[in-house]
């Protein structure tokens, strides 16, 4: 990325300062000229992704609903609130508001499920898009599919939309643009900063309005109390729940889990709920972001939403923030043993495969990256079409490995598997020695990795190691 650009986008400002103005328009202006194009884009992804969905995620009648047209319309998003900050690679980073109000066209379909119809090149050599935390989303259907309106399937549907959502644009998942062939994507993959380790120590003030219909019921006659769990979740990683406290106002856990955090806006949110008889009820809701947790320190005692309504109950939580570092000392530290605890992390970049032979019509090439027996990863699958080089793909694919101290203690860590798929055999493979990567300059090993036959296949392997993080 040129220099005098970087410089224009992270001039430093404040609120509507002029060169947060430029920042924005400019970023404003990219949209509209693309948006025809992501509209297209966009719409022919939805479809290939939500319909499986539906079909898999929603309950009886609901799974025959499906997309037959998605049409973002012609009003593009918006952004504000920009701030631009450089990254070690001399790229951008851009932390805004993502705004839309569209006029979209869309239809659903069902066998029990009314249809629904809703009313110059710039020097960047790639970019990244992803929301910091999971998007508020917000359907009001019109029309003949006004029974969507219903909570059920409103809830329903608006669950599928989100988790599709998530699963590709919410951190640490982002959509790469390359505006430039000869860009590296190695250069452009911004890593994530560290891990947050929450732990859940109790929840106390709530009484009979947390619970549930039924058990409000039951309760009368056996005198029960809520039967508590909390479901805590950051972006787009898996979620975790606590064991269930039973029968209880004042649940006590003291469990630990640790999350990949990419960004210090993220939100811990921490749902407390109550085990019920048909659906689990919510007690209440508590969030922080990562940068409250790191400046607050360690314990704190949190309010619980619930419904928008600020509650009596408390959940009270212990948290402690990690950066990644090029050093393997954390990976025999006993602090970071146990059930839900990392010690580190390995970043796996593939950029693309070079040399393969064979009949074009014949090669549908990808690559899986395999490390122990837990973790097994593959590229997307690549087909010859107009504009594709069959026999050089790229793939500009990442894979996060969580690292445990059971992986790696006593230093019988497994080789990284990076193997050259053609549809679903393996033509060829290496395997790069753990202790190999650890030796590496910053403990960072890229290289074009010799397959066999000829091919070979461009990598990076980064490990890192966490260290305790200072305000």
């Amino acid at each position: 990325m040129s220099a005098s650009l970087v410089e224009r986008l992270t001039a430093q400002g404040d609120g509507e300062s002029a060169s947060n103005l430029i920042s924005q328009e400019f970023l404003n202006d990219i949209i509209a000229q693309l948006w025809p194009n992501i509209n297209v884009a966009g719409s022919k992804m939805t479809m290939e992704i939500a319909n499986p969905m539906f079909k898999t995620m929603l309950p009886g009648p609901l799974a025959s609903l499906h997309f037959t047209k998605v049409d973002l319309g012609p009003v593009p998003m918006t952004v504000s609130k920009v701030l631009a900050t450089k990254t070690d690679t001399n790229g951008i980073k851009l932390d805004l508001n993502l705004d839309w109000k569209g006029k979209a066209d869309i239809e659903l379909d069902g066998h029990m499920i009314p249809t629904l119809v809703g009313n110059q090149p710039y020097p960047i050599g790639a970019a990244q898009v992803a929301f910091i935390n999971p998007p508020v989303l917000s359907l009001d259907f019109t029309g003949a599919a006004n029974v969507a309106d219903f909570s059920v399937i409103n809830g329903s549907v608006r669950k599928v939309i989100l988790s599709i959502i998530n699963s590709i644009v919410t951190l640490p998942n982002r959509i790469l643009v390359n505006l430039d062939v000869n860009n590296d994507y190695f250069q452009t993959y911004l890593y994530p900063l560290g891990i947050i380790r929450v732990t859940i120590d109790k929840a106390y003030g709530f009484a009979e309005e947390s619970k549930g219909k039924a058990s409000r019921f039951f309760s009368k006659i056996t005198r029960a109390a809520p039967d508590c769990y909390v479901e805590v979740a950051v972006g787009a990683e898996v979620e975790w729940k606590t064991k269930v406290k039973g029968n209880t106002t004042h649940p006590v856990w003291g469990e630990t889990h640790d999350f990949v955090v990419t960004d210090y806006d993220q939100v811990v949110r921490m749902d407390v709920m109550d085990q019920d008889v048909g659906a689990d009820e919510e007690v209440g809701l508590a969030v922080l972001t990562v940068r409250e947790a790191l400046m607050a320190g360690s314990k704190q005692e949190l309010g619980l939403v619930r419904k928008g309504v600020e509650t009596e109950g408390r959940l009270s939580v212990s948290t402690q923030l990690f950066n990644f570092g090029p050093s393997g000392d954390s990976f025999s530290v006993q602090d970071h043993q146990g059930e839900g605890r990392l010690c580190g992390l390995a970043t796996v970049l593939v950029a693309g495969a070079f040399g393969i032979t064979g009949p074009r019509a014949e090669l549908k090439p990808s690559v899986v990256v395999k490390w122990g027996q837990k973790h097994h990863f593959q590229t997307g699958i690549q087909a010859d079409a107009p504009g594709v080089d069959i026999s050089n793909p790229a793939f500009n694919s990442n894979f996060r490995i969580p690292i445990t101290a059971d992986l790696v203690g006593g230093g019988g860590a497994a080789p990284f598997r990076i193997a050259l798929m053609n549809g679903e055999k393996e033509v060829g493979g290496v395997d790069v020695p753990f202790a190999e990567v650890m030796q590496a300059p910053g403990m960072t090993l890229s290289n074009k990795f010799d397959v066999g036959g000829g091919a070979m296949v461009r990598a990076s392997i980064c490990l890192r190691g966490i260290g305790a993080a200072s305000t």
